[in-house]
């Protein structure tokens, strides 16, 4: 691409969010040598810069200890965001991020947000353990240091009460008579997790600490026909809220500031084939949100169940045989998208289905964002995203498309300045930013950078690249498995990088863990907001296939560092943002 077309593609990105957004509104030493950090002085107010001279002043938040609140939805994709009441007021009053993360994947994504860390450094890279070495999941997260190093553990020796709510990590798990509750992860206050036979929204047990020990609760499912309030009242997603709530409450009058990471499962699937009810769909809501439950059609928030189609669903219907990877010299090679593509009628189903599971979040965030005092930041982000369809795809996550690396980043409170940013940021910049809120110097082992600067200041700079790792597993026992078929499988391991030009993907399509053999699909954006077509080897790209191809290879030369190692500067500089 030359470099009109470059300068044309990122208006047209910049454009592109803009558009969205307005629509909306209309290490160092082994972890257990680490100094523990003193408690910071809270303050009442974030402090006000005033050494820019010709500017407008903005508060400095760094170390002004705000309360911090963070909602991580599960599965959820962009398609659904103009649905949510919540999200609209959160983009009035506070900044949204062009946000993406290192891998469309639960426990993968879930491991390098709390940690700030890509898979090679947290050793987990995929939702299930797999055999005697862990490879991915709780056991991963756990075996590989990554609990210690969690942001929660650093905040709480910092002087913060910290609670977590919902859904924690695959595997970690309690099943009555056969797998007793696991160990208490370091660094949390409170600890209500809901296990995973949450999922299906009925039936379920949750945990609670208990003089340091996890003490079991279980949360029956009422019977068959009951008052729609009654079934609603044990709904995961509103179990959930109770307990985020009654956290909230209980900090009132503190002193101390506190930290609460708020997971529903929704807008996930269940994960057996028959739900805690008869008839429920794939995505069960809460029976209020269902058709016949408060609204004829269903509820699907600001806008009509009705109005849902493929047509929300960008991408669909687009032919796969023009997305085939190719070789170095730009063959074609072996196209790993061999599933049946979802059908339209499917498609729309499960949109709309989906869009009314997610009504139980908004509920869950408005209640949180009326509960918290002028002192706490809300964040409302997802795990991964999820397609329905599109790029002739069938239904699930896992690839380095748009649909599924792309979720929501929305940030509202003290000092937060309103609209959106310019840059690119991931899940690994969370940790790193909550470390420098509470006046911590972000750990050097985090990959991310801290995003605090650009809460207050709308032009400060992020990131101009983002870079996705993802490894193919067996998907024995995993949960997205249940309805989406063996597509998950067939998704090769790849490294991809993305900028607001274009993404470039490099996957290893031998399916033998011993021989490797490349295939590379780049995407550019000059015409299409969505991955239209494989363009790699194309001469009119050559420069910015150049260009990407030379920081895929400045990003091999950094996966070495991994566990506690400091990241070296020019790793952290891979993603385009000064460092300090």
């Amino acid at each position: 691409m030359d470099g009109s077309g470059g300068v044309g593609a990122r208006a047209r990105a910049v454009g592109t969010l803009l558009a969205a957004w307005a629509l909306l509104c209309g290490c160092t030493a082994a972890v257990g040598e680490e100094t523990t950090p003193r408690p910071v002085p809270r303050e009442s107010a974030p402090q006000v810069q005033r050494d820019r001279p010709g500017q407008t002043p903005q508060p400095d938040l760094a170390g002004s200890r705000p309360n911090i609140v963070m909602v991580l939805m599960d599965d959820f994709s962009m398609d659904l965001l103009p649905t949510m009441r919540s999200a609209r007021r959160m983009s009035r009053t506070g900044a949204g991020y062009d946000h993406f993360v290192v891998d469309s994947l639960c426990c993968v994504s879930r491991a390098s947000l709390m940690t700030g860390q890509y898979p090679h450094q947290t050793g987990v890279r995929t939702n299930t353990s797999e055999g005697l070495l862990p490879y991915g999941g709780y056991p991963a997260f756990a075996r590989y240091g990554n609990g210690p190093r969690s942001v929660n553990v650093r905040l709480q020796q910092a002087g913060y009460t910290t609670g977590f709510v919902g859904k924690y990590l695959n595997e970690f798990e309690y099943v009555p008579g056969v797998r007793d509750a696991p160990p208490v992860p370091p660094g949390w206050s409170q600890f209500h997790v809901l296990f995973g036979s949450a999922y299906d929204g009925w039936g379920f047990d949750s945990t609670a600490l208990v003089d340091g020990a996890l003490r079991v609760r279980s949360h029956p499912a009422p019977l068959a026909g009951s008052p729609t309030a009654v079934l609603d009242a044990a709904y995961a997603g509103q179990v959930v809220e109770d307990y985020a709530l009654d956290f909230i409450a209980g900090q009132r009058g503190s002193a101390d500031p506190y930290f609460l990471q708020v997971a529903p499962y929704a807008p996930h699937n269940r994960v057996n084939p028959e739900g805690a009810y008869p008839g429920d769909p794939v995505f069960p809501a809460a029976f209020r949100d269902r058709p016949g439950g408060r609204k004829a059609g269903g509820d699907c928030g600001r806008v009509a169940c009705s109005s849902l189609t493929v047509k929300d669903l960008p991408g669909f219907g687009d032919s796969r045989r023009d997305n085939v990877p190719r070789t170095r010299a730009g063959k074609r090679t072996r196209a790993w998208n061999t599933m049946r593509p979802l059908a339209a009628r499917e498609a729309t189903a499960r949109l709309r289905d989906r869009a009314r599971m997610v009504q139980s979040i908004d509920r869950t965030v408005s209640r949180i964002l009326r509960a918290v005092d002028v002192d706490t930041l809300v964040v409302l982000t997802s795990d991964n995203g999820f397609h329905l369809g599109q790029l002739g795809l069938g239904m699930g996550k896992g690839t380095a498309y748009d649909t599924d690396v792309r979720v929501p980043l929305l940030v509202t409170g003290p000092g937060v300045a309103p609209g959106p940013r310019p840059g690119l940021t991931s899940n690994l910049d969370l940790a790193p930013t909550f470390e420098e809120l509470a006046g911590l110097t972000p750990a050097p082992y985090r990959s991310g950078r801290s995003l605090v600067p650009s809460l207050a200041d709308r032009t400060a700079p992020t990131g101009d690249h983002v870079f996705f790792e993802h490894t193919t597993g067996t998907a024995g026992g995993d949960p997205d498995r249940a309805f989406t078929g063996g597509e998950l499988m067939r998704i090769p391991s790849f490294v991809a990088v993305r900028s607001r030009e274009a993404l470039l993907v490099r996957s290893d399509l031998d399916p033998s863990p011993d021989s490797v053999r490349h295939g590379y699909e780049l995407y550019p954006y000059d015409k299409h907001p969505w991955e239209k077509k494989n363009k790699y080897g194309v001469r009119k790209y050559a420069g910015l296939q150049r260009d990407l191809m030379r920081r895929l290879r400045d990003f091999d030369r950094c996966t070495g560092v991994t566990g506690d190692a400091p990241v070296p500067a020019r790793c952290r500089r891979l993603t385009g943002t000064p460092t300090s």
